[in-house]
């Protein structure tokens, strides 16, 4: 199966790493490049668009994009189409766009870092995912995920991870979220000299910041731990009514009339 640009299209999501790359390089990556078009130049490149034509591309971190590939990212998700650089002739593609990002957008929007226009051509579907610290029955599954992987890939006979190890995974904070549980899974291994990870091989994030358990402050009343309770629930899921229902076990009508009730400001 063949694209319009005479690019093969891929079956498989094309992805490219936004925060990774400087911003005319990050434009070659995306639209491709003409023969001649800068230094280095010596042949045509298709770009990312190019290859995903047909199918999908996943963007990330498209938060770190600069406000001129904004702009030309706007033009391609409008007119699908773009002009690779250096190069006169228009490109046509038909591709599914996947973002992500870190940074919260509608903030950036607010404080004209991010394009209000490109922000809702993006925003057709939006999938929240909460932090690790958030979802920490999550924790031993990713955990045990990237030990066979990186086990296998440094060759070493580790497979289990012990009670002790993933009490300390589960009661550290992750603020760096999945990206930083996979480096201490990785920098656990590379120290290990037994056959399974302990909370030794871990004690590197005792010192990072482990959560501390929570105490019911002294003289708070029921109705006083309910509106605390709603409030940060509305925090996590960002005034999302349904959601944080859904959360607290209750029906969206209860929660609106508890907000009210609690003077709880949105």
């Amino acid at each position: 199966d063949w694209s319009v640009t005479g690019v093969q299209t891929c079956a498989l999501p094309i992805s490219v790493s936004c925060a990774a790359l400087a911003e005319t390089l990050l434009e070659s990556e995306l639209f491709g490049h003409e023969k001649g078009a800068f230094t280095g130049a010596n042949e045509r490149k298709p770009g990312k668009f190019e290859m995903a034509d047909g199918g999908t591309i996943f963007l990330d971190e498209i938060g770190d994009i600069s406000p001129k590939l904004q702009v030309d990212l706007l033009r391609v998700l409008q007119e699908r189409s773009f002009y690779r650089v250096g190069g006169s002739e228009e490109v046509r593609v038909d591709a599914r766009v996947v973002a992500a990002t870190h940074v919260n957008l509608q903030q950036a929007v607010a404080e004209g870092r991010f394009r209000e226009d490109l922000f809702y051509r993006l925003n057709v579907i939006e999938i929240r995912i909460p932090p690790l610290r958030d979802r920490r029955e999550d924790v031993p599954l990713l955990a045990h995920h990237f030990l066979e992987r990186l086990a296998h890939e440094m060759g070493k006979d580790i497979s289990e991870i012990s009670e002790g190890g993933l009490k300390l995974l589960m009661d550290y904070n992750w603020p760096g979220n999945v990206r930083e549980l996979e480096n201490a899974v990785e920098r656990a291994l590379v120290t290990c000299r037994g056959q399974a990870l302990t909370e030794e091989d871990f004690s590197f994030l005792a010192s990072n910041g482990a959560a501390k358990a929570w105490a019911t402050p002294a003289g708070m009343t029921l109705q006083e731990m309910e509106k605390l309770l709603i409030v940060a629930t509305l925090d996590r899921t960002n005034g999302n009514i349904k959601e944080s229902a859904s959360v607290l076990g209750i029906d969206r009508s209860t929660l609106y009339e508890k907000i009210k009730r609690y003077e709880i400001p949105r």
